[in-house]
């Protein structure tokens, strides 16, 4: 396909899942269409879906190519199988863009999409979100490992730019031979007027009677899917041992082993602007996970203005967080339960890291600076 050079450059945006479907991924996808879409850019997202559609939404073409997603629902492994249907769109939309964009490199979609890239000799670009995602199978754990090692591999080497979030990823793909001048740091944004602090005691009682929330107990938030890598046994452990604060859980997944009774409350998945109000209903924010350096869930409550107890992580260094403001505790439930015990009793020290997690957020995670660094990128691929 041909066109005018001085018509919009066209982008293959390729993920495994996207919205309404709930994840980190798809969301910062979503988000990054959007926006290029916003700056001018034509723009085609390839992704799953219960059966082949096409849509447009938000000015973003969505192309939906009919997948099998019951590794998710019976295993909790979100992984979509595909029929033949995959590779004759990804060769389609291959052909018709100037740039192809990926997600990751664990994916089926992501591999029929630099396979049908080199064939119609279109630059390709990679953001890898995560290494080794932890899991307690020593099976997935392989599986991973050689996914990565032979495919992952080829389509980071293969890429014009790898973009990562943290330090992990970025040395998790070094190790797999990439050049280091094809690594670039790029953080995810976040909507900030989505996510906001809450405005005054009024609406944090409003929101919390909405969720049917204590009115008047420090309240710690887990928002994350209820499996190991995540931590919310470590969280609910903290539970248990803290003192002065109740747990909130906020995720998809099995919560048939969630105990019940006082200071434990399960809201289930929750879509982006629930999620957003239950933050603000929230006095301070926990993640004891493992292997993810900065995840969006951070992001989001330093931006809705949340003190943030997480677990030390190499991938948070690039960022330069003061760890006066921004606690990191080892992942044990001891000492997560110290720090949250500790915010619980002292309303004060959580003003000023609340103040800090939302200046944070408004100067560093911001989706338009996100989306010109892309189209820049992608310019300097196509030249």
């Amino acid at each position: 396909m041909t066109r005018p050079p001085e018509a919009p450059r066209r982008v293959l945006l390729v993920t495994h899942f996207y919205p309404p479907h709930l994840g980190g991924i798809e969301r910062v996808a979503e988000a990054q269409a959007r926006r290029l879409a916003g700056l001018g850019l034509e723009v085609t997202v390839v992704t799953s879906g219960e059966r082949t559609a096409e849509t447009v939404e938000n000015g973003v073409r969505i192309v939906r190519v009919r997948a099998w997603n019951g590794l998710e629902s019976r295993f909790g492994v979100p992984f979509p199988l595909f029929g033949p249907g995959l590779a004759r769109q990804m060769r389609r939309w291959a052909r018709w863009a100037d740039v192809v964009h990926v997600h990751d490199t664990f994916y089926p979609t992501s591999w029929a999409a630099a396979r049908a890239a080199r064939r119609a000799a279109r630059p390709w670009l990679v953001t890898q979100h995560v290494d080794l995602v932890h899991h307690p199978s020593a099976l997935v754990t392989a599986v991973q490992r050689a996914v990565y090692r032979l495919v992952g591999t080829r389509i980071w080497r293969g890429a014009r730019a790898v973009f990562t979030l943290n330090a992990r990823v970025a040395d998790f793909v070094r190790g797999h031979g990439t050049a280091a001048e094809l690594l670039r740091h790029l953080p995810n944004g976040v909507d900030t007027a989505l996510y906001r602090p809450c405005r005054d005691g009024a609406e944090r009682r409003a929101t919390r009677a909405e969720f049917g929330l204590p009115p008047d107990r420090p309240l710690a938030l887990f928002a994350g899917r209820l499996v190991p890598k995540k931590g919310y046994d470590i969280a609910l452990a903290a539970r248990e041992r803290g003192t002065g604060f109740d747990l909130v859980l906020a995720g998809g997944g099995d919560a048939s082993a969630l105990p019940g009774g006082q200071g434990v409350h399960y809201v289930g998945a929750l879509p982006p602007d629930r999620l957003a109000r239950l933050y603000r209903a929230c006095d301070m924010f926990v993640l004891p996970s493992v292997a993810e350096g900065f995840p969006l869930s951070v992001q989001e409550a330093m931006a809705a203005g949340l003190p943030v107890v997480t677990t030390p992580d190499p991938g948070y260094a690039p960022y330069g967080l003061d760890e006066r403001r921004f606690v990191f505790a080892e992942r044990e439930p001891e000492a997560v339960a110290a720090q949250l015990s500790r915010l619980a009793a002292d309303a004060s020290l959580r003003t000023e890291m609340a103040a800090y997690s939302a200046r944070y957020a408004r100067a560093a995670f911001c989706w338009d600076a996100h989306a010109e660094a892309l189209a820049a990128a992608y310019e300097e691929a196509c030249r």
